[in-house]
């Protein structure tokens, strides 16, 4: 599960979960996605990144910027994945919510480990 669990870890993001709806409807530039964020844009730059190295998105120049667009055969993968197990079953139900429980403590863990001087506020991370 190796590439799943890398498109798990990027979608993880509410920030870069909103990106990829966006590139859901059309390609857009950088700038085009920073401006509907209340963050940075180097943040955004940073959100972006994790989503192109993760095989989400792809970029390509247009000029002097940078248009990214979706790769839908990434989220196929993980949707192929998800669905093998039935939401509705309580076996299931249980295990995808100490699932989530993990992912909360993972987070919680890493912030309290990274050094004062790199550890920023979520809106600056990626």
């Amino acid at each position: 599960m190796d590439g799943l669990s890398e498109v798990a870890d990027a979608i993880a993001d509410p920030v870069r979960r909103e990106i990829l709806t966006l590139l859901r409807r059309t390609p857009l530039t950088a700038g085009d996605i920073a401006a509907r964020f209340a963050i940075s844009r180097p943040a955004v730059s940073r959100h972006l990144r994790v989503l192109r190295e993760s095989g989400l998105v792809r970029d390509e120049p247009v000029g002097r910027h940078r248009r990214y667009s979706l790769v839908p055969a990434r989220m196929a993968d993980l949707a192929e994945w998800v669905a093998q197990f039935d939401a509705e079953s309580p076996v299931w139900t249980q295990r995808l919510a100490a699932l989530d429980t993990e992912v909360h403590r993972t987070r919680r863990d890493r912030a309290r480990t990274q050094p004062d001087d790199i550890h920023h506020s979520t809106e600056d991370t990626a």
